[in-house]
């Protein structure tokens, strides 16, 4: 007995003499698939006491790189013991693969071993790796069964929860439409975030679902409390084990752990919107300090984070919001001024730059953009003034107005401060002479010409007009790209260039002196040559111009070539489109009422599925049909009444149906909004329809003499 509880030595010795071996990176498929064979058949019937010894990081590799019928024996073995050695930290490595190479079978079985247990693996600094891990891999309807033992432990149960719509499974809803107590709801998830906070486990994409589901029912004082908390955790590194290997083990894993602490956690977590939303509560909730904590936590890493999807939104925020300019351009301006050019070349990196020349515009944000950049805790909302709606961000033909992002303390005047992050800071003068340099390449290209444009106008309404002479260099160098001759040695003329075209035709319209500037350099007595394809945009703008003296220097030119007929004006072409529309608006009202019944069908079915999206929150509706309506957001109330007058309006037979489809949604499948129950539908449209009716009755009458 004494013998047989002696580790087997031989056993050990020819392990590691494999895992050495498994580890060669220039070995052939076939030589690795029969020492991984070799092993798994010296391991038979001891996989858990394997597990558990330092030689586990073998059954580690074999498990990564066997085959499907070679891993279900371990799978079964060790099932049973995947919560234990889930809290291990050397063997969490071990369950990681196991989970990463599960089939969908064997991962629905470990997803229900976790029921009971969700709460214990996210307190658990090793355990909440796991569950994280597990989380992100797991389905919708697998997410919401271990989240919703989270929230309460009265949901653990509930199985039709896991198949509500993502619009409608949110705390709120699920309080609404089981008549919980949000008390005691909130009361449970204090007791399972609060350990979390404690012990600094806040780098898990599941930790962030379930405190932001807590901030959107918590009252003023506890969500204060819980960003108090987060802030020191995010500005610290972490010592997370995700990506690890178990074999570091054997290979210095200290230093492995001490390299990935060294970047703060802020970073990390802007990888995913989630982190993203939590990022911005605790930059826009937090204290002046708080901010300054934030800031230089970023030092040296700023790049990082302008350069990716949800990391730039953050830098926009950070800019937007902190009155300390002088530490913001410290960290932040001074950083990217050494890298301006790989800023304006690349997708995300423009985007903190055009933030300080046009707040918030929407030409260059997407609607996702701007709905994630205006998050806010709804308990600490009356803190921060976000003209409570984004009704001016999008302007249908200029591409948007601004809507200012404002922190809770923020005192100084925000055009103030774009003045003092471009000019005191000398970057305006800098990204001047960035854009000489590269004016050819800007101009042709899809990221780099939205940076031109700004400068060369002065940003939003000029603000920047005046400021440097550097501009007319500028100006000059764009218009000497312009007046380089056509060739035929594959260099697209800017006049012709698809994205060259459509800025200058701006600059033109936007900024008076680039116009005359150009005028004189590029077009004086050569806009017959530029008067068909992209370049008459171009030579028309000067005729559309707001300005009466650019309006004058080219209206003799261009007159003669529209009395010859060579140059189209404007005003025609728009008669034009418009009378086509109508031609195709009329054609479209002959249709019969089947196929606009059946177009309609088809746009419920969009919305039932969750394909289209109409609902964003509570009480927060926005027309799936009507992206470019300059009011975005809605109450339901207010949603109603704008489905009832598009559908019951003389527009095309699609808007009809589209708005008619939507009007069934709201009425059958959101039913527990807010104001829904006051008027049924079809009583409100009967009554909207009987007050046009009097209204045009009265018109008729005051028109009959003698009245």
């Amino acid at each position: 007995m004494s013998e047989s509880r002696e580790p087997d030595c031989n056993l050990d010795k020819e392990l590691k003499v494999l895992c050495v071996k498994l580890r060669y990176h220039n070995m052939s498929t076939s030589r690795r698939c029969r020492l991984v064979t070799e092993a798994l058949r010296k391991m038979d019937g001891k996989y858990l006491e394997i597990a558990r010894s330092p030689t586990a990081c073998v059954l580690q590799l074999c498990v990564k790189w066997c085959s499907h019928s070679e891993r279900d024996p371990v799978f079964v073995a060790l099932q049973p013991h995947l919560l234990d050695l889930s809290l291990d930290e050397h063997t969490v490595f071990l369950v990681h693969n196991i989970i990463k190479m599960a089939t969908r079978k064997q991962f629905a079985s470990f997803i229900y071993s976790l029921r009971g247990h969700v709460a214990s693996l996210l307190c658990h600094t090793i355990g909440a790796a796991v569950l994280d891990h597990a989380f992100c891999q797991a389905t919708r309807p697998q997410k919401r069964s271990l989240l919703l033992e989270l929230y309460s432990t009265e949901l653990q149960l509930s199985n039709d929860l896991k198949e509500e719509k993502p619009c409608r499974f949110s705390l709120l809803n699920i309080i609404s439409k089981l008549g919980l107590q949000k008390s005691s709801v909130l009361q449970h998830m204090t007791t399972v975030i609060q350990p979390v906070l404690e012990k600094g486990i806040v780098e898990y994409s599941i930790v962030h679902t379930v405190i932001l589901e807590y901030l959107t029912i918590a009252d003023k004082t506890s969500a204060l409390d819980v960003i108090r908390q987060l802030i020191p955790h995010l500005t610290q590194g972490t010592y997370a084990v995700d990506e690890l290997s178990g074999v570091a083990r054997f290979l210095g894993k200290s230093e492995v752990e001490k390299k990935r602490s060294s970047k703060p956690l802020l970073i990390q977590i802007m990888q995913t919107k989630e982190g993203l939303k939590l990022g911005l509560a605790c930059l826009k909730h937090g204290l002046a300090e708080d901010r300054k904590r934030i800031i230089k936590s970023l030092k040296w890493r700023i790049m990082k984070l302008a350069l990716s999807d949800y990391g730039c939104l953050f830098v926009i925020c950070l800019l937007s919001i902190v009155d300390n300019t002088e530490l913001v351009t410290e960290v932040v301006i001074d950083v990217l001024k050494k890298q301006l050019k790989e800023l304006i070349f690349d997708k995300n990196g423009r985007h903190p730059l055009l933030q300080l020349f046009h707040p918030l515009c929407s030409r260059y944000l997407t609607l996702g953009e701007l709905f994630y950049l205006n998050y806010n805790v709804p308990s600490l909302v009356s803190k921060v003034n976000f003209g409570s709606k984004l009704d001016d961000v999008a302007d249908k033909e200029h591409g948007g107005s601004e809507d200012t992002l404002v922190a809770s303390d923020s005192k100084e005047d925000p055009i103030k401060r774009q003045q003092e992050l471009l000019v005191k800071s000398e970057l305006y003068e800098v990204l001047i002479e960035t854009c000489i340099e590269n004016v050819g390449q800007l101009l042709r290209t899809n990221f780099g010409k939205d940076v031109l444009y700004e400068v060369a106008v002065g940003g939003k309404n000029s603000f920047l007009e005046g400021v440097t002479d550097r501009i007319h260099v500028l100006h000059n160098a764009i218009a000497c790209d312009a007046a380089r001759p056509r060739t035929d040695d594959g260099d697209e003329h800017a006049f012709d260039n698809y994205h060259s075209s459509r800025t200058i035709r701006r600059m033109i319209l936007d900024c008076p002196a680039f116009a005359a500037t150009l005028w004189k350099t590029a077009l004086e007595g050569k806009c017959k040559l530029y008067a068909d394809g992209f370049s008459s945009m171009v030579v028309g703008a000067y005729l559309e111009s707001p300005d009466s003296m650019v309006k004058d220097l080219a209206k003799s030119e261009l007159q003669l070539l529209i009395d010859g007929g060579i140059l189209k004006p404007q005003e025609h072409k728009a008669e034009e489109e418009k009378s086509a529309m109508e031609c195709s608006s009329d054609e479209s009202s002959e249709l019969s009422d089947t196929d606009t019944g059946y177009h309609a069908k088809k746009a419920y079915k969009d919305l039932k599925s969750g394909k289209l999206v109409a609902r964003f929150g509570t009480d927060r509706f926005r027309c799936p049909f009507c992206p470019e309506k300059k009011k975005l957001d809605y109450r339901y109330r207010e949603l109603v009444q704008h489905v009832i007058v598009m559908g019951a309006s003389k527009r095309p037979w699609k808007v009809r149906a589209n708005h008619r489809a939507l009007a069934k949604h709201l009425e059958t499948d959101h039913t527990d909004a807010p104001g829904s129950s006051s008027m049924p539908l079809r009583q409100a449209e009967a009554l909207y329809l009987s007050k046009i009716k009097r209204s045009q009755a009265g018109a008729r009458s005051t028109c009959k003499p003698g009245r």
